[in-house]
């Protein structure tokens, strides 16, 4: 009877013992190894950069991706996630598990935002565009470019501090701050403008910033990109015999009305740094974001003896050019005369 009543003791405690390691191994899997991501969809997780981690733990639950928050928070707890979390933007992937997820945020491994931008007009737009891809504030990076003191800190001023992005597609981590978002920019302007392109820009007797200003003109009269060159070595060639630029795409920035299709006597007496049939040379900064092949059009300019430009009156995009005055005369005739057959008035 003895006997018996110890065999069936062993079998429960052996039972208790069989339960308690199939709940304890159940525990660790789904703490450890199973997934506990129910997007069948990548999404992402945002971190600021001084996030709290009451915070941290608001936006996980924000974003409603885990099956069970309890052993992700044990876990957390145990890894001592409160105050080993970086800031970034971060991918959960499907079928990832708490492992897998809080690794990621201790170690940082964020995925970087792509930014691309070019023939942006103007610098408002620039920043708009920048600071919905990463986390720096607009209003900050705004002040940062139009700061004298810090802008001059990469060999800029406030009015030609817009020359230094070159337009081009970059890859950056979400929490990149303003500042570091100018120091990756300054490095990239600094790969772009190698001994190349400044041995062309010392020949022309201009500073890189001072091309970048004239491309920015180039590229606003040019609508077909293989006019460029010729355009870039008329406005050079008025440069080197002191005779003013008279752009009018320089009138219609200084009169802020990019609605202006047919320049005017009252456009050209706006008076402006920046309106090239008041003063001589070069406005103080560009008039939008020069592309690199308006950049590579001043550098690699056309060689000819022409000083003005119209464009051609049947409107195909390109430019009627001319030595003379009075050439220019007849070709300026024939496109206003093609205007007024539009009734183009503005």
């Amino acid at each position: 009877m003895l006997k018996k009543q110890k065999k069936t003791l062993f079998l429960i405690f052996g039972l208790i013992f069989i339960l308690i390691a199939t709940f304890k191994s159940y525990k660790l899997y789904t703490t450890y190894f199973a997934s506990n991501n129910k997007n069948i969809h990548k999404i992402y997780l945002y971190i600021p950069s001084n996030a709290t981690y009451q915070q941290v733990l608001d936006s996980i639950t924000a974003r409603d991706f885990l099956k069970n928050s309890d052993t992700f928070i044990e876990l957390a707890n145990q890894r001592n996630l409160k105050t080993r979390f970086k800031p970034g933007k971060y991918p959960i992937k499907p079928n990832m598990n708490n492992r897998q997820i809080l690794n990621m945020l201790l170690a940082g491994n964020q995925e970087a935002v792509n930014i691309a931008f070019q023939n942006i007009r103007l610098k408002e737009s620039f920043v708009a565009l920048v600071t919905r891809k990463i986390e720096c504030d607009s209003v900050m990076l705004m002040r940062l470019l139009d700061s004298t003191s810090f802008i001059s800190k990469y060999g800029f001023t406030k009015e030609n501090s817009y020359t230094m992005f070159i337009p081009n597609s970059y890859q950056l981590f979400w929490n990149t701050s303003a500042e570091k978002f100018f120091d990756k920019m300054h490095q990239e302007y600094l790969r772009f403008w190698n001994k190349n392109r400044l041995l062309k820009a010392k020949y022309l007797n201009l500073s890189p910033q001072q091309v970048s200003i004239l491309a920015s003109i180039v590229d606003s009269e040019a609508l077909m990109d293989n006019e460029m060159p010729t355009i870039a070595g008329l406005y050079l060639n008025r440069l080197q015999k002191g005779i003013k630029l008279e752009a009018d795409p320089t009138v219609i920035f200084a009169n802020n009305d990019f609605t202006i299709h047919r320049v005017l006597n009252r456009h050209l007496r706006t008076p402006s740094p920046y309106n090239t049939y008041l003063n001589f040379g070069l406005p103080p900064g560009p008039i939008t974001m020069p592309s690199i092949k308006a950049i590579d059009a001043v550098l690699n300019h056309e060689n000819h003896n022409y000083i003005y430009m119209c464009a051609k009156e049947d409107f195909s995009g390109y430019h009627n050019f001319a030595s003379s005055v009075t050439q220019h005369l007849i070709n300026a005739k024939k496109f206003q005369h093609a205007l007024d057959q539009r009734n183009i008035k503005k």
